[in-house]
């Protein structure tokens, strides 16, 4: 009995031996280098300790462990690097996490590329940071240009249109630079100015820096900065005023991401701040993994204020244990651990350091590791985190609260959901929580202010050819440069409705006496050169120029005209009387004269007038022709005949009267036209033509295709003027070619023998001129626009400009014929009204001549029935036939008196009816009554008198 205790308790002891045993063999040694005296170093290290003793505990069966071996780096470079060789050659670590700063990473990279040892780091944010040059590099974290996009879309959201990033010089403060600017770029938003701090700057340098920003009139600024540095410059923004309304300040996800461990005094100089963090989800495991961390960062650090707390980036350290311990159980220990490379005679430290031959498949099992995390999905799959979702936030008291979200599809957005996002619309203020700016400042900062401290605005103005336009003049007194004129009181105008107050000194341009010759090219080019912040004179907007500076919408009328001498158009000419009317308008005219006088005599033709009946003639033919212009009742005896006539009578009329109103002006009318209408015409002739000198015009007439001897410049308008009456024979020029507000100012003075045609091109007119970008630009473009809609402009121009004379009095040659066209509508109503009688006329002719063949058959149906046959045989209507045979063998009767059967004499239109055709050769022939009937061999007729039939004796 004794001996099976022993037995069993030897039994225990070579299970333990065989448990330590396994357990050693299976150790994985992990290298972790951390800032401990950071913020974010005393984060990392209680998360990545939680997180070995959490995974562990979880699976115990694991047949590997990680062992780590922490190190501080003192937020030094070689402090890092020397670390990272004591763990490589001391502790033969399978891996390196945490090299805090993006520098360390770098190097520790680089030494990781040679020993094949990965390196993992979820604080390394530096685009610079890439697995092409690194390929044993593993972020498990964003790159910072992760975030660009979301302070872009924020920054175009609110209208801003400059930016200056603050960052300190180093490789994680310069990283974000090419990212942001480029994306600055796309939402066409400037960089004026990029402050650089230095990684070692005191609170005077800092305090420095502000000052010179505060100087800039650029209000918007984007901090990425280390968190030390960003709890300073906050602090000393404050002291200088730089937290007052009108301040608009955006800080990366470096420091949003760990807000609530800042300190709450900085807490509360940043008030107002708007800031990009990661958003990862809320859960129950969060929480409780929450309350652990606490209770171990309070035994880690017991003396550190109770400020820290748990933020993204000790989440990222507790899910980098966990992918790291499932990489190493995946890959194993290699009984081969390590190899050493071969010995090379003088060889340094690095150079002879041992090989990890289970480093590749160590990688492998990292990068290929994907899980949902205490911090969201953990997906290393491309070497780094994939973008999900920003927050963006608003530092208030000494919190901050949450006014919405960005992410990759669907932008910005006030609540955040799981099945997509709202884009927001550009032209929009952005969907998100309101905002408490800085200086507890519900109004939106227009993101620019002019500075109250520094150089007045230098405005450039030159003397324009036209005085009443612009003229620069020293002060007696003062000495100082003075400016008059249209332009002037328009830009002074504009300067007193900006909603701020805006200090300017003039510089002339042409201080010279006379007026300095340069051109407004050169002018203009003094802002691009930044001698000016804005030039104010009658400055074209060109193409060109666009290309240097930025325009004001333009205050004048655009486009270029020409100024020629005009001529008399002497009535001389003996067709002048075919001038009212164009040749279609005649054309036209005749033919409907013709085609109604035609229609109207055919109508009469139908109804039998006896005007035209008979063979064609020049009588018929003048006959027509009168029916056109003229209407008598006696000759036209069809109704529809007369409407035909009414209706052209009345086109005839209005036609008329155009005619004669149009002819009348023309012959009492003093008319002018201008000696030439089209340049091309002065170009083809080789014409002198002259500009403006320093104008842009010069270039434009050697672009139409003047030769360059052809082109003549004049300084003033007295010059221009003479030139032009001078003409182009006599050493002059033909015309003039100038800006439409220099033609109104010719004509003004020069109102006599002279007038505009055009314009000829177009342009944009007269505009002041800004740099590029300058948020000025808007504002007194506003500016302008309510000047020139409303009565302020017609006030300044009648200051300056007179009205009444800048148009040549005379009636210039150029108004139009009377067309065809302008009565149409009167043609066609004659000539439907024309069409249509016709049409009816027709119809009814068709219809008469039916009904006179109906009633004829009738009446020889009638005659054949009532026949009565002789005693030979023959009837009595052949007898009757007969009888009128015989008559018509026989002269002619004449009868003078006829007589009833009782010896009455007739009335003399029945005589007339029976003796009309009964003469011949002045022969009476006698008649006897026979019956009832007088017979008429003529027309076959029967007539009844008085009962009685009278037949030749």
């Amino acid at each position: 009995m004794e001996k099976a205790p022993r037995a069993i308790l030897f039994l225990l002891l070579i299970v333990h031996f065989g448990v330590a045993t396994t357990s050693k063999g299976g150790e994985f040694h992990v290298g972790v280098i951390l800032d401990l005296g950071s913020l974010v170093g005393k984060v990392a290290r209680t998360s990545v300790a939680l997180a070995v003793e959490d995974f562990y505990s979880v699976h115990p069966n694991y047949s590997t462990k990680l062992v780590l071996h922490i190190r501080d780096s003192m937020g030094s470079d070689v402090q890092a690097a020397s670390a990272a060789i004591e763990l490589l050659e001391n502790h033969k670590v399978q891996a390196i996490i945490g090299p805090q700063k993006s520098s360390e990473a770098v190097f520790i990279s680089n030494i990781g590329n040679i020993t094949q040892v990965p390196t993992v780091s979820f604080t390394a944010t530096s685009p610079s940071l890439t697995s092409d040059s690194m390929p044993y590099f593993v972020r498990a974290t964003l790159n910072d240009s992760a975030q660009v996009n979301s302070i872009a879309l924020l920054i175009k959201a609110y209208g801003w249109r400059e930016v200056v990033p603050v960052y300190d010089d180093t490789d994680y403060g310069r990283g974000i630079l090419p990212s942001l600017v480029d994306a600055l770029q796309e939402i066409d938003a400037r960089v004026p100015y990029r402050s650089v701090v230095p990684s070692s700057a005191t609170s005077e340098i800092i305090t420095q820096e502000l000052y010179k920003l505060k100087a800039m009139q650029t209000r918007v600024f984007i901090v990425h900065m280390s968190p030390t540095m960003t709890s300073l410059l906050f602090t000393k923004a404050k002291e200088v005023g730089m937290m007052n309304k009108g301040f608009v300040w955006i800080t990366t996800d470096g420091i949003s991401n760990i807000i609530d461990s800042l300190n709450p005094s900085v807490i509360e100089a940043m008030n107002g701040v708007l800031g990009v963090r990661y958003h990862f989800p809320k859960s129950n495991e969060l929480d409780n993994f929450s309350i652990k961390w606490n209770r171990m960062y309070q035994r880690d650090n017991p003396d550190e204020s109770p400020f820290n707390k748990l933020s993204i980036v000790g989440l990222w350290g507790y899910d980098t244990i966990r992918a790291l311990a499932q990489a190493a159980e995946k890959a194993g220990i290699s009984s081969a651990t390590n190899q050493q490379p071969q010995s090379i005679k003088n060889s340094t430290c690095l150079e002879s350091m041992v090989i990890s031959t289970n480093g590749p498949d160590i990688l492998t099992a990292i990068v290929q590791n994907k899980f949902r995390g205490i911090s969201g999905d953990f997906d290393l799959t491309n070497r780094q985190l994939k973008v999900s979702v920003f927050q963006i936030i608003n530092v208030v008291g000494r919190g901050w609260r949450e006014i919405g979200f960005w992410t990759v599809n669907g932008g910005l957005s006030r609540q955040f959901n799981q099945t997509g996002m709202k884009i927001t619309e550009p032209a929009s203020l952005i969907d998100l929580n309101p905002v408490i700016w800085p200086g507890e400042s519900t109004e939106t900062p227009r993101g620019w202010e002019i500075p109250t401290v520094g150089k007045k605005l230098r405005v450039g103005v030159r003397t324009s050819i036209y005085q009443e336009l612009i003229k620069t003049f020293k002060d007696p007194v003062t000495d100082a440069t003075k400016a008059s004129g249209l332009t002037v009181d328009i830009f002074e105008e504009a300067v007193k409705r900006l909603p701020f107050a805006l200090t300017y000194d003039y510089e002339a341009f042409d201080s010279a006496d006379p007026p300095s010759t340069g051109s407004y090219d050169d002018f203009v080019n003094q802002v691009y050169l930044q001698k000016y912040d804005i030039a104010v004179a009658d400055t074209t907007i060109t193409y060109n120029r666009s290309l240097y500076v930025d325009f004001t919408v333009p205050y004048t009328e655009s486009g270029v005209g020409m100024i020629v001498p005009v001529k008399e158009s002497m009535i001389k000419n003996m067709w002048i009387f075919l001038k009212p009317l164009s040749a279609g308008m005649w054309f036209g005219g005749i033919i409907f004269f013709m085609y109604t006088g035609v229609v109207v005599w055919f109508l009469e033709y139908l109804n039998g007038n006896e005007h035209i009946h008979g063979p064609f003639s020049l009588k018929q033919l003048g006959i027509t022709m009168f029916f056109s212009i003229s209407e008598e009742k006696e000759k036209l005896e069809r109704v529809l005949s007369r409407i035909v006539i009414r209706v052209w009578m009345f086109v005839l009329l209005v036609l008329t009267s155009s005619y004669t109103a149009s002819f009348a002006s023309m012959l009492t009318v003093h008319q002018l036209s201008p000696t030439v209408t089209d340049v091309h015409e002065l170009q083809k002739k080789g014409e002198y033509v002259g500009f403006h000198n320093g104008s842009y015009v010069g270039g434009l007439l050697l672009d139409i295709g003047f030769d360059r001897s052809k082109i003549r410049a004049y300084d003033t308008p007295d010059d221009l003027y003479g030139a032009l009456s001078k003409g182009s024979k006599n050493g002059g020029i033909a015309a003039l070619v100038l800006e439409a507000p220099y033609i109104k100012h010719f004509l003004a003075k020069y109102n006599k023998g002279y007038t505009m045609v055009g314009p000829i091109y177009k342009s944009a007119g007269f505009a002041f001129a800004l740099p590029k970008n300058s948020p000025l630009r808007a504002e007194i473009s506003r500016a302008i626009l309510s000047i020139t809609g409303g009565d302020t402009i017609i006030q300044i121009e009648k200051k300056w400009v007179d009205h009444n004379s800048h148009q040549n009095d005379d009636t210039i040659d150029g108004s139009d014929a009377i067309t065809f066209q302008s009565f149409g509508g009167l043609f066609l109503l004659t000539g439907i009204v024309t069409a249509c009688s016709l049409f009816v006329a027709v119809l009814m002719n068709h219809y008469k001549k039916y009904q006179k063949n109906a009633a004829s058959r009738g009446d020889n149906q009638n005659e054949c029935g009532h026949e009565k046959r002789g005693e030979s045989g023959d009837s009595q209507g052949e007898q009757r036939d007969q009888n009128i045979n015989d008559i018509e063998k026989q002269e002619p009767l004449q009868v003078s008196h006829s007589l009833n059967t009782n010896g009455d004499k007739l009335p003399d239109s029945e005589n007339n009816d029976i003796c009309c055709r009964c003469t011949q050769n002045n022969k009476a022939t006698s008649l006897t009554h026979i019956g009832s009937e007088i017979i008429h061999r003529g027309d076959k007729s029967t007539r009844s008198l008085s009962g009685s039939k009278l037949v030749p004796s």
